[in-house]
């Protein structure tokens, strides 16, 4: 997207739960009424595309457009399947997404997840790994420095890494602080994931031979409440607070890191997406895809 485009829409966009007046200059609309929008991402061209954590889609909205179209429909794979998260890789013109679907007849509900890839162009299938397990949640993602990609499993506490070009992936990292592990991205070369469940921040530390070691607990100088999605950009991590309704950035300086909020009052913020002078946000309780400003 141009960011004369980005700005246009970045006055609100919203994926609204039926076609109502709303409350913003610019709304997307669509015709599913239980969307949940979980995660995002910004593909070449200024495509944004949104999952949903309540229907089986995943929704494209074009450059310039107002439109949210349907552009992943895995109603096929059983009842109650959803998404998590979204990343588009430019380089290999591949949407990566988690897919979730419940397992029949299960008290306290189970959920088996998948880690897979769309052509970003067309939405056709690419790739599926199934996470090992009778109960995972396949939660978001990060590419690395060497274009492996690394994935979080919240349910099991593990960290998954593909490396570029493999039909399966391996585990990377279990501790017993990433129960809970959600967000994940890299941050000048060094890997950072949060829990949701513990409301943390972890640094992972690798030894000489790149093997993973003990997470290393981030001090924070405020508290953050339901670190959900998270990313990486101009030297800073930006996440969206689930339980506090904030998108708040953080500057991290070895072991300590500052919290600075920069938007509040939402309801249910879970994903985050900085794009150039844009940050898009989710928030998932209202049914939105939003965006400010970067800031200076």
């Amino acid at each position: 997207m141009s960011f004369s485009n980005t700005r246009r829409l970045a006055a609100c966009i919203s994926l609204v739960v039926s076609f109502t007046q709303a409350a913003c200059a610019t709304d997307i609309l669509i015709a599913d009424e239980k969307s949940q929008p979980e995660s995002l991402t910004m593909a070449p061209g200024g495509v944004l595309i949104v999952g949903s954590a309540s229907s089986p889609f995943v929704y494209r909205v074009r450059s310039g457009s107002s439109i949210a179209e349907k552009f992943i429909d895995a109603s096929a794979e059983g009842p109650g399947t959803f998404f998590f998260g979204m990343l588009a890789d430019a380089s290999s013109n591949t949407l990566w997404t988690c897919q979730l679907t419940p397992v029949p007849n299960t008290t306290p509900v189970q959920r088996h997840t998948a880690l897979r890839s769309f052509d970003l162009s067309t939405g056709a299938p690419k790739f599926r790994w199934n996470l090992p397990g009778d109960n995972t949640t396949c939660n978001d993602f990060a590419i690395g420095p060497d274009r492996a990609l690394y994935i979080t499993d919240t349910a099991t506490g593990r960290i998954y890494r593909l490396p570029a070009g493999a039909s399966t992936a391996e585990l990377y990292l279990e501790h017993r602080v990433l129960q809970g592990v959600d967000g994940i991205t890299f941050l000048d070369g060094t890997l950072y994931v949060n829990n949701v469940i513990f409301n943390k921040l972890y640094r992972i530390p690798v030894d000489a031979a790149g093997k993973p070691q003990t997470p290393v607990d981030i001090w924070m100088d405020q508290p953050i409440k339901g670190p959900d999605g998270m990313r990486a950009a101009n030297g800073k991590l930006f996440v969206a607070e689930n339980g506090s309704g904030k998108i708040s950035v953080l500057t991290v300086n070895g072991d300590k890191a500052s919290v600075t909020v920069i938007k509040e009052g939402l309801k249910t913020p879970t994903g985050v997406e900085p794009a150039g002078d844009t940050i898009w946000f989710t928030e998932r309780g209202m049914g939105k895809a939003e965006s400010i400003p970067m800031p200076k």
